[in-house]
């Protein structure tokens, strides 16, 4: 790993599609959830609905630029070049059996996914379109990390592909809903919808919780070689704790939602529960951007068990 620009130009891609490709499918999630009572013109989940949709689509555009500004930067990284010979390089770095393939999965799959967001149509075969989409996304994102270094066909990939999965339906989620479009259901007329979305909101996010859980233990354990001293001496044990420290803080925000505001919330129905519910889920927010930055680090760093000695 070498600490200069271009290496700062790559985690900083990295991050934005990890942002964008969460907030396109929480973005999903929530529309999936709101579509039905936003068929009204006059429903107050329309609002929402329509903030949901805006958002997918806002985020694919920008996981598909990103994903192109990334593989610019993988270029000029393995040529050594200068950012704008990197083009030149293109055809060579997709050549390359691992990052060419893992690239053009993503990527493919962010293409189809941009389809869908600007499908108005929403049947079986969207979504179905949509969520393998999602899959071929996680699955390509996994294979450019360290977890390639097993095999493409290895446990290893599974294992990262569903915490992939797993955070990106979390963090999305949460991202999703509060930034963009629990907000829009902050009338008095909306706080049904509102509590309706909340519990499937906090109920899904519980089982990822649980599944990024048990699968980062499995990638940590890998990436560690067994060892905590590698933790303790590595660039990447020292990002590995800093993403463990900002999961930590998203989870004191969530449960505290979940239960205590929540159920607040479900008893009085009151506005001063609801900006209370929707404030730690602002919050809770932006501790996930931190996870996914970190994230993005964390997978263009050595990892401590391939560091000499």
């Amino acid at each position: 790993m070498r600490l200069d620009g271009l290496w700062i130009g790559q985690v900083a891609m990295a991050a934005l599609m990890n942002v964008a490709f969460a907030f396109a499918v929480g973005s999903a999630l929530l529309g999936a959830w709101l579509a039905k009572d936003a068929q009204a013109k006059v429903s107050p989940a329309r609002p929402a609905w329509l903030r949901a949709q805006r958002s997918m689509l806002t985020a694919t555009v920008v996981l598909v630029l990103a994903d192109l500004g990334w593989l610019l930067y993988q270029a000029a990284s393995m040529s050594g070049v200068a950012l704008p010979q990197a083009f030149a390089v293109i055809p060579t770095a997709l050549g390359q059996i691992h990052v060419g393939y893992a690239w053009a999965v993503a990527f493919i799959g962010a293409l189809v996914l941009l389809l869908t967001a600007m499908s108005s149509h929403a049947g079986t075969v969207r979504n179905a379109l949509l969520w393998l989409a999602v899959i071929a996304i996680a699955g390509g994102k996994a294979s450019l990390g360290h977890a390639a270094d097993a095999g493409m066909a290895s446990a290893a990939i599974g294992v990262h592909t569903l915490h992939v999965l797993a955070t990106t339906v979390w963090g999305g989620l949460v991202v999703a809903a509060g930034l963009a479009v629990l907000p829009a259901l902050g009338t008095s007329t909306a706080r049904g919808m509102l509590i309706r979305t909340a519990m499937q909101v906090s109920n899904v996010s519980l089982v990822a919780v649980a599944v990024v859980l048990v699968t980062g233990i499995i990638d940590a354990v890998r990436g560690t070689g067994g060892t905590f001293e590698a933790i303790e001496v590595s660039t990447w044990g020292h990002v590995l704790i800093l993403k463990l420290a900002l999961v930590a803080m998203a989870l004191v925000i969530g449960g505290l939602n979940r239960f205590s505001a929540l159920p607040r919330l479900r008893r009085t129905a009151s506005t001063m529960d609801a900006y209370t519910f929707t404030n730690l889920l602002y919050l809770e927010a932006l501790a996930m951007l931190g996870v996914f930055v970190a994230a993005a680090a964390l997978s263009h760093s050595m990892p401590a068990f391939a560091l000499p000695g």
